[in-house]
């Protein structure tokens, strides 16, 4: 058998699985790399001639087929709202560097510094700038506080950024305005979201939604880790950047899309179960496997498979959920 020019460490620092397909991802990265290059010459071209801040669709074009690594900071940055933020407040980081925080949270964090990404070869110098982003925003952001799952947002934002303040704002950006209340003490917003992303799927297939409902597997425990850690740790690390790139261009919609793309590319793979451990090892292999490790195809299945998904329509979800969560409780 050949030897794969692919180490066993990837080029994010993180180490590969003892399964992985090596096979596999050499065939899918020849062509991938090619397309990266040819994209890097267009990103260069287009910055020449075009502000981010004033991209359009030209700009979000560009990003659903992938930002340069290189350019993945400065993008992220002023493709969402975080630059015009950080704009208003440019001395915020700095002044909560220099604030006393609270014993409880920053011990919480401690504990969790050693967890995340321990497999992660470059990710031992920035364990400091990881706890620094964290206790600043937990004092930024009373309601919030510290949250597990913000740190493997944290850090994997460190890992591309390099930068703690960058890192900061994106994830005050990911938190405040793209997922609201999905990390506040109640998960509001996570657990509406859990639903709404339920009757998308009943929308689409009410077979699968039949399906999963008579395995009794709830849906909170297919999606939590999803949502709450926006796909870091779920998913391969060059699919979730590439699916960041989107969410920071697009916002919460492209969330759903990749819920909804992951669950119907798997349907025969679900109706074939029969009770939750079956069901359960079914979305293990999906979040692992051929389907997801080919980032270019898959990135191009969200907007294609989920069919037409708009805003609104996950915004009236959320109405109609909310207003029945409401009237549950009253009575």
């Amino acid at each position: 058998m050949a030897v794969s020019k692919f180490s066993e460490i990837d080029e994010y620092g993180f180490k590969r699985p003892p399964d992985f397909d090596y096979e596999y991802y050499e065939k899918i990265m020849t062509v991938y790399y090619t397309v990266l290059t040819s994209r890097a010459l267009r990103w260069e071209k287009f910055l020449r001639k075009h502000d981010i801040l004033d991209g359009g669709n030209t700009l979000k074009r560009f990003i659903r087929k992938g930002i340069p690594a290189s350019m993945r900071p400065e993008v992220w940055l002023k493709s969402s709202s975080a630059f015009v933020h950080r704009q208003r407040q440019p001395d915020l980081y700095q002044k909560l560097l220099k604030c006393s925080y609270d014993k409880e949270t920053a011990d919480q964090i401690r504990v969790d510094l050693p967890r995340t990404f321990p497999e992660n070869i470059y990710f031992d110098q920035y364990k400091t700038s990881l706890f620094n982003v964290l206790i600043t925003y937990s004092l930024n952001n009373k309601d919030v506080g510290y949250c597990q799952g913000l740190n493997y947002i944290a850090g994997l934002l460190l890992l591309v950024t390099k930068n703690e303040e960058h890192s900061f704002w994106l994830l005050k950006e990911v938190v405040e305005n793209i997922v609201p209340s999905y990390h506040t003490k109640s998960m509001y917003g996570l657990i509406t979201d859990v639903e709404v992303l339920a009757q998308l799927v009943r929308q689409r297939s009410p077979e699968i939604h039949k399906h999963i409902k008579q395995v009794g597997l709830p849906w909170e425990v297919i999606l939590t880790k999803w949502f709450i850690c926006i796909f870091a740790e779920v998913l391969p690390v060059e699919t979730v950047l590439r699916i960041w790139d989107c969410i920071f261009a697009e916002g919460f919609k492209i969330l759903f899309r990749v819920s909804v793309t992951l669950i119907l590319r798997n349907r025969s793979e679900i109706l074939r179960t029969h009770d939750m451990s079956e069901l359960l090892n079914v979305f293990r292999r999906a979040i692992k496997g051929q389907q997801v490790l080919d980032t270019h195809q898959f990135i191009n299945s969200i907007f294609s498979v989920p069919g037409r998904l708009k805003r609104s329509d996950i915004e009236k979800l959320r109405t109609q959920i909310n207003k029945t969560r409401l009237k549950d409780k009253v009575a």
